[in-house]
């Protein structure tokens, strides 16, 4: 996790320069006091010819060393020196009296070199230590940009940084003028925060994704925290909560860094032990509580990449109660599907159907008696209904394995059927070989009361539906037609003997979303309201007609079907063998004539007795509405 190209992290100080002015202040001192050069310091293959009186009255360090050592000529620093050998020249450039060029850039590694060389008050007053300690808190810590740039600089002088408190002074200052950032009423007057975390919520991720791109581009500061390294990050949060920051300021910006670091493509390149510990750091700082303040699809995407990297099972699990508890406030685009597409590999053996099948079977598995009919359950099995009519055309799903799908999701949970029949629909269409018998296992599921008006016309005309679904379906749609005819008869009765008023009403009221428009519609009501009234019953008697026509023909059909079976089996008692070929002989002519008598009776010879019925029931809609108006008018 670099942060590439930052004008922050690159330092204004030329190093030719500070050694050039390091060999004139030696020279300087050797003239002045006449005393020889004797000591050498020696660091990343660099030499540096000191003195050793300068070097004992600042540095303990070299105090020790040069008391212990037989040979006062050489000193070789540790690799591992704070800052190497460009900080050291800084260091001796101090020594020698030069007012050493301190900035945001090296003042942790001068802190930590000085630390390291014990530059302490008790060899010199006003000594590295304290001078750096007063320049960290006094300049570093009151300015934004200085204490990101000590941050990015601290992250390669651990040990040291961290006891020197360096870094957690940063982080806490840092984490202070981000609270004022959000808390300044001057700024947030125009662009109040919440507003733009809160516009996240309820929406598609997959377009949140673009709205996060906004949002950052307008805060900048959330910028410099999600670019942080995830330790530092990690550290910021727990901060930001101690301070008082509240929950829906801090779980966005949560949100923002993990899209950043695990969910765009920048996981893919970088090491996944390191994207394991940044996912598992991740599901340590969200919240288990104010879980609607995240995006679904934020969670979704979180566990497909943890399944993928192969988190631990605890993870998983609790990831998926996540889930379960806000699956209501999903959307269709918010699911995983195959990446693949339908046909190159089977869907019920995808990554993404599995672990979506998953999800929804523990949401059922949680789900009491109780709960099992409400608002939320109804709109998750809704959900899985449109998961389903998206897979539903791979060949592979027979239908055994598509029905056990349907099991996922409760039946009882379903308030409409509407997105089920959608589903079976798209099934059939994709295995248009399945048997009678198969469709019905599948369709058994539909019930035709749950279905809207518009879905149960397209369900009667559908061919791919199994017969007796149609048949039910018709016989819905009758008895709603006769609870319509009632209405609409109770209606044109009370409009007949209300006065000139309430009839003038409900014809204004019907002759807006009227076909015909003549003018003896204002003059004539009533005689119109009743010629209406007699041809939407006459084409309602002739539609009614039929459709009893044809179930009396189905009864009549059965009642001898189950003749032939009495008498079969009265002549298989007697036992004549003769009489058993007769018979026999007689079963399969009149079964052969049953069979072509049910071919006979098929929907397609009643086709234009369907429609016209339909057409008769739209007309009583039309006028069943106008009595719920008339009585909310006479009310008022």
């Amino acid at each position: 996790m670099e942060k590439p190209n930052c004008p922050l992290l690159s330092s204004p100080f030329s190093s030719p320069n500070i050694t050039a002015l390091l060999k004139l202040k030696i020279l300087s001192w050797t003239q002045e006091t006449g005393l020889p050069v004797l000591i050498r310091v020696q660091i990343d293959n660099r030499i540096f010819n000191l003195h050793k009186h300068l070097l004992c009255s600042k540095s303990g360090y070299f105090k020790t060393k040069l008391e212990e050592e037989e040979s006062n000529e050489i000193i070789n620093l540790p690799l591992n020196f704070p800052g190497g050998s460009e900080t050291f020249e800084m260091i001796a450039l101090f020594i020698y009296g030069s007012s050493t060029l301190i900035s945001p850039f090296n003042i942790a590694s001068l802190r930590c070199a000085a630390e390291f060389l014990q530059m302490t008050e008790e060899f010199c007053h006003g000594n590295l230590c304290e001078r750096f300690d007063i320049y960290l808190n006094h300049v570093v810590l009151q300015n934004w940009d200085h204490v990101l740039i000590v941050l990015w600089r601290s992250r390669n002088l651990v040990p040291l940084a961290e006891d020197l408190l360096i870094v957690s002074r940063c982080i806490e200052s840092l984490a202070f003028m981000a609270c004022m950032e959000v808390l300044d009423p001057e700024k947030r007057r125009d662009h109040p925060v919440v507003g733009l975390f809160e516009s996240l919520v309820g929406k598609n991720w997959s377009s949140g994704r673009e709205r996060v791109k906004d949002i950052l581009n307008q805060e900048i500061w959330i910028n410099d925290l999600i670019d942080l390294p995830f330790g530092y990050f990690k550290r910021l949060i727990g901060s930001l909560r101690r301070q008082g920051m509240k929950e829906k300021y801090v779980v966005p910006i949560i949100v923002f860094f993990a899209n950043k670091w695990l969910l765009s493509n920048n996981y893919e390149s970088s090491d996944a032990a390191d994207d394991d510990d940044v996912l598992m750091g991740v599901l340590h700082m969200l919240p288990m509580r104010d879980q609607v303040m995240i995006p679904i699809g934020f969670y979704f995407d979180l566990i497909s990449i943890s399944m993928k990297l192969k988190v631990k099972d605890e993870y998983i699990n609790k990831l998926m109660d996540r889930i379960t508890h806000v699956l209501h406030l999903a959307t269709v685009e918010d699911l995983l599907y195959p990446k693949k597409k339908i046909g190159e590999e089977s869907v019920s053996m995808s990554f993404e159907f599995c672990l979506m099948k998953t999800i929804f079977s523990k949401y059922s598995s949680s789900l009491n008696q109780t709960s099992s009919c409400s608002i939320n359950s109804s709109i998750v099995a809704e959900l899985w209904d449109c998961y389903l009519s998206r897979v539903a055309s791979d060949s592979s799903l027979d239908p055994k394995r598509f029905a056990q799908l349907i099991e996922t999701v409760p039946v009882s949970t379903r308030q409409s059927h509407d997105n089920l029949y959608r589903s079976l629909d798209t099934y059939l269409l994709a295995h248009p070989g399945l048997s009678q018998e198969e469709k019905g296992s599948i369709c058994k599921y539909l019930n035709c009361q749950k279905l809207s008006q518009e879905v149960c016309v397209e369900a009667v005309q559908n061919e791919l539906m199994p017969l007796r679904f149609i048949v039910q379906a018709l016989f819905i749609q009758q008895i709603d037609t006769h609870k319509a005819f009632k209405d609409c008869s109770d209606s044109f009765r009370s409009s007949h003997y209300d006065g000139d008023q309430i009839s003038g009403s409900l014809l204004s009221s019907r002759y807006a979303n009227s076909r015909t428009h003549h003018h003896d519609l204002v003059e004539t009501p009533e005689p119109l309201g009743l010629l209406l009234q007699e041809a939407t019953a006459l084409e309602f008697e002739s539609t009614s007609f039929r459709i009893l026509n044809l179930e009396q023909e189905l009864m009549s059909l059965k009642k001898s079907l189950r003749l032939q079976n009495i008498v079969v089996k009265a002549e298989q008692v007697v036992g004549k063998k003769s009489k058993k070929t007769i018979a026999g002989g007689k079963k399969n002519r009149r079964i052969g004539e049953v069979a072509a008598c049910i071919d006979s009776v098929s929907f397609d010879n009643h086709r234009k007795d369907v429609t016209r019925f339909l057409k008769v029931l739209w007309s009583v809609c039309f006028f069943g509405r106008g009595k719920s108006k008339r009585q909310s008018d006479s009310s008022s």
